[in-house]
């Protein structure tokens, strides 16, 4: 997919959010139309999409994505504390909780993976502005190594209802990451710091700068962007690994993560939006491959929608096991 792609779908509702702030009226609608149903449309016309052979690195693209979260979120709560009023409100917290969710989060996850240190430092700030800092370190010391596994908080098994994961997830990657930091820090001698004084030091300190300038209702509103966000995270997690687990070899061991292990989506505009964070088995088998390089295996298992759409049945326990538990079951018994 072409790096234009990805540079158009993520930046139109960077842009729009500017003007719905500064604006309102008809900016705003605009605004929630481009990181709702304009993927829809989209998505359809597979005659524009891109096609595959372009190979950069999208590092340039990926940083001005960084930066823009960490301006739109106070631009966010100016808008939402002294510009924007009524169902524009409402609509506009909708449009930037789904910004920061949607293609906040990819840009973080591509940017905690990135070797280079300034990058990954820009990508574990975003995380601490979400409010989620800690899962910067969850998710490179823990979802890689135990994905599919009972060990991993972020991998739901079959069954298991997004509510009753969300709060599992959320904790359970907290801890997990946590131990993880400490048996690193063991092993350095002490030499090494534990960067969760950083996550929450950090998220302290930005709820308190959020209340100092915006007031008690700006810090309610921060609170309710940065779970929104977070829930656009872990909904991404429920629905790419729902149900699917490794086996276990005859000598104990686990079996390597395959590309069995993770489900991906078809759809190139929604996947460029979200820097092909679909393509997650791909990911999973190459975690430092950046972005515009991801495939789709041929074998992978594909979701029957985009994921964004799936991330919204996900919202609806019953329908989803509907749709999803005999997928889940066609794949163990091919497997087998």
């Amino acid at each position: 997919m072409r790096l234009a792609a990805f540079a158009f779908a993520t930046l139109l509702p960077a842009i729009l959010l500017v003007a719905a702030a500064l604006w309102g009226g008809v900016w705003v609608w605009a605004a929630l139309g481009a990181i709702t149903l304009f993927w829809l449309l989209m998505d359809r016309l597979t005659l524009l999409a891109p096609a595959e052979g372009e190979f950069p690195a999208g590092d340039g693209l990926l940083a001005l994505l960084g930066v823009l979260q960490l301006t739109h979120l106070p631009l966010a709560l100016w808008a939402l504390t002294q510009r924007l009023h009524g169902v524009e409100w409402v609509a506009a917290l909708i449009a930037f909780g789904l910004f920061f969710g949607q293609i906040g989060n990819p840009a973080a996850h591509e940017l905690i993976h990135r070797a280079d240190k300034r990058l990954m430092r820009l990508g574990k700030i975003i995380y601490i502005a979400f409010l989620f800092g800690h899962h910067t370190s969850a998710h490179r010391l823990v979802h890689h190594v135990h994905v599919g596994t009972k060990d991993d908080p972020n991998s739901a098994r079959k069954g298991l209802g997004f509510w009753r994961f969300l709060p599992r997830a959320w904790i359970g990657s907290f801890r997990a990451g946590l131990a993880a930091e400490r048996a690193m820090v063991t092993r350095s001698g002490g030499k090494r710091g534990n960067p969760y004084r950083l996550y929450i030091g950090g998220a302290l300190l930005a709820m308190l700068l959020a209340l100092l300038v915006f007031g008690p209702f700006g810090l309610l509103i921060y609170l309710i962007l940065a779970a929104h966000a977070q829930s656009q995270l872990l909904v991404s997690d429920y629905v790419q690994h729902y149900g699917l687990r490794r086996k276990t070899l005859p000598d104990g061991r686990i079996e390597p993560i395959g590309t069995q292990h993770s489900w991906n989506a078809g759809g190139w505009y929604s996947a460029a939006m979200m820097l092909n964070a679909p393509r997650h088995s791909d990911h999973h088998a190459h975690p430092a491959r950046p972005y515009p390089q991801l495939r789709l295996p041929a074998d992978a298992p594909l979701l029957p929608a985009p994921l964004p759409a799936m991330a919204v049945l996900a919202l609806v326990p019953p329908l989803w096991r509907r749709v999803m538990d005999p997928r889940v079951e066609s794949l163990r018994l091919a497997a087998s």
